[in-house]
């Protein structure tokens, strides 16, 4: 890969804010490193890159991205092992994400060589944010948005790659039951479901409301032609246990092409679970609940990792799951936390070390 590290613009803070950090009660995604990433696009090319404090941006309020929403981003982590070594998670996964998802909002894509080389090297120069531990993390937000000015309904020629990151723990959502959409939809065919679009997040707060007014604590989406398939849970891949078998949604235009999701899928074969990518119907997955037959739900993400679903409700009925000890989602989360973290072997060469 081309070295970049001379063509950076690096412009170190003077002092760090990180003595005021309470690593032991963090809220997620509400305190931020003491540097960020950004690089602007214009006059047809992506400009120097900076690493700079990390601070306010200054943006005209005629900006693209406030009139129509060009705007994408991707969610990672970085991780410290016990020596001290910095690590990422299949990064070019999201690196190859967010040019999809940019490209399907009309947005020029972001060079590769820019993006780990200011990745890493932002890294480096937050290190200290990276906390050991099993469960500590320091979680990873690129995004480009629309800056030009103008409000002209059309593409933008200006715009502002940026990379911030938050320190995290353990993520723990609490008990987690959700509601099948009888009425909402998360994406529709030909649209933009697959990309990680910021509007396609913004869009599911209200309907998520009106769950939690219900009792719930997050929606599984279905689709939008029939109300008849599962498609996501939330902001989650969502995964089904029926029997000993693990059954998902397939990706499409519609469903999110999540890593941690493509992460499972590849473990569970890997340790001979009978695994199906297909087509979930609410039928299925109600009569296998009647029945017995359905052990587990559990939500796939970076956040959360895996986040275990104790419940559904749906047309005004509610079921519970049983309390498993052995369960998938246990298992699952604990195997890609332990590769993860460097305690485990990486035979599927996930793993990508920050040097």
């Amino acid at each position: 890969m081309k070295n970049l590290t001379s063509m950076l613009d690096i412009q170190k803070a003077d002092t760090s804010k990180i003595d005021q950090v309470d690593f032991n009660n963090l809220v997620f995604g509400q305190v931020f490193t003491d540097h960020m990433f950004e690089c602007d696009y214009k006059n047809g090319s992506w400009q120097t890159p900076v690493i700079k404090p990390y601070g306010n941006l200054s943006m005209p309020p005629s900006a693209r991205v406030f009139h129509y929403g060009q705007a994408v981003f991707e969610g990672m982590k970085a991780y410290k092992d016990q020596d001290d070594q910095i690590w990422l998670f299949r990064p070019e996964e999201n690196f190859n994400r967010i040019n999809k998802s940019s490209e399907r909002l009309a947005i020029p894509e972001f060079p590769k060589e820019y993006f780990f080389e200011g990745l890493e090297t932002l890294l480096k120069m937050d290190s200290a944010w990276i906390q050991k531990g099993f469960g500590n993390s320091l979680y990873i937000r690129p995004f480009v948005m629309a800056t030009e000015a103008g409000v002209s309904a059309s593409p933008a020629g200006e715009y502002k790659f940026m990379i911030i990151c938050s320190p995290a723990q353990a993520y723990y959502s609490g008990e987690v039951r959700v509601k099948f959409s009888e009425k909402f939809s998360r994406a529709a065919d030909g649209g933009v479901g697959y990309a990680k679009a910021a509007g396609n997040y913004g869009a599911q707060f209200y309907p998520t409301n009106l769950a939690k007014e219900e009792g719930f604590q997050q929606i599984v989406w279905t689709d939008a032609s029939t109300h008849e398939y599962l498609e996501e849970a939330g902001t989650m891949n969502v995964f089904f246990r029926i029997g000993d078998k693990l059954v998902t949604a397939p990706t499409s235009d519609r469903i999110l092409d999540g890593v941690t999701r493509k992460s499972v899928i590849t473990l569970a074969e890997d340790h001979h679970i009978d695994v199906e990518v297909r087509r979930v119907s609410v039928q299925e997955i109600l009569d296998a609940a009647k029945s017995g037959e359905l052990k587990e739900m559990f939500g796939s993400g970076t956040a959360t990792v895996i986040n275990p679903i104790l419940g559904f409700g749906f047309k005004g009925e509610k079921y519970e799951l049983p309390k498993i000890e052995d369960s998938y989602a246990k298992f699952f989360k604990d195997t890609l936390m332990k590769i993860q973290y460097n305690e485990a072997e990486d035979k599927f060469g996930w793993r990508h070390q920050v040097k």
